[in-house]
């Protein structure tokens, strides 16, 4: 199922990502919080992507098994690190045959070590590029990722606005914020972007901060604002994980709740695996409401 079409047809949207894990007993219980969370008949879910080799392979694994286990709509993650258009063509191509019409179109993080992004040989620089490619293969819908606070390597946020219409008007038809914890970052981003034209869903991606350290240093590395407010929400709960957590769910609670009151009906959530924070932040918002209105095919 098209997720731009879902989208489209039923005005909402709620979503879940996943990575792919490094082992069975990783696999297992992902597979748990699979099992836990399609209760909440997502729209669809998203399989992160590392550079190239078993990375991929581990992406497409997951993929599969979730087509192949679950009534879940899967979409993989697809980046231009270490590959060429062939071999992007290719994975495309088998996708196809797998009966996988979603890919979320990145351009990729720097290989590890490298400062930056250098195009492999025979490959692509920018998203824009792979979503070209997507749509000359045909029959996917194309998501993309934009950035409320710019992209970090982007020189303006005029500059990160004139990159972000070019893959959408590539063929993107449906887009994920990268994480942010002040709702203003992105009621701006959306204002940019009805001036620039772009009238595509944009989803915003919600990180529940389950490791205040952990995420802290996320935000750094890509350029999202960690509010001082909640910096000292966390830093009174002290060592205790159970009031940590507890702080986590209602940052993650207050922030959707602000995103409904101003008209937003969708939703996607980076669970990092684990589901208790976002069964919890759902539940507390109803969002269930915003996923499938109807069962996907097979269930």
């Amino acid at each position: 199922m098209k997720i731009g079409e879902l989208i489209k047809k039923h005005g909402s949207s709620l979503s879940f990502e996943f990575f792919p894990p490094k082992d069975e007993t990783a696999e297992a219980k992902l597979f748990q919080t699979v099992a836990q969370l399609k209760s909440f008949k997502p729209t669809f879910v998203s399989v992160t992507y590392g550079a190239g080799g078993g990375a991929m392979k581990n992406t497409r694994h997951i993929i599969l098994r979730l087509k192949r286990e679950t009534p879940l709509t899967a979409m993989p993650h697809l980046t231009c690190v270490d590959q060429s258009m062939d071999e992007l063509a290719k994975i495309l191509g088998d996708y196809k045959e797998h009966g996988i019409d979603n890919v979320l179109a990145l351009r990729g993080d720097p290989p590890k070590g490298a400062k930056e992004f250098v195009a492999p040989k025979n490959g692509f620089c920018y998203a824009t590029d792979l979503v070209k490619l997507a749509v000359s293969i045909g029959g996917y819908s194309i998501g993309v990722a934009v950035y409320p606070e710019g992209h970090i390597e982007a020189p303006s946020l005029e500059m990160d606005m004139h990159y972000t219409k070019q893959k959408i008007d590539a063929g993107a038809d449906f887009a994920i914020t990268q994480m942010f914890f002040d709702n203003h970052f992105f009621y701006d981003f959306l204002e940019r972007a009805e001036k620039a034209g772009i009238a595509i869903p944009i989803i915003p991606g919600i990180l529940p901060i389950t490791d205040f350290e952990r995420i802290t240093k996320f935000s750094q590395k890509s350029g999202a604002t960690m509010p001082d407010h909640i910096a000292r929400r966390f830093s009174r709960a002290g060592a205790s994980p159970e009031e940590a957590e507890k702080i986590a769910i209602e940052v993650a609670t207050e922030q959707c709740a602000d995103l409904l009151e101003n008209g937003i009906s969708y939703f996607h959530f980076y669970t990092l695996n684990q589901s208790r924070a976002v069964t919890a932040v759902v539940n507390n918002l109803s969002l269930e409401r915003l996923g499938l209105k109807i069962s996907p095919a097979g269930e």
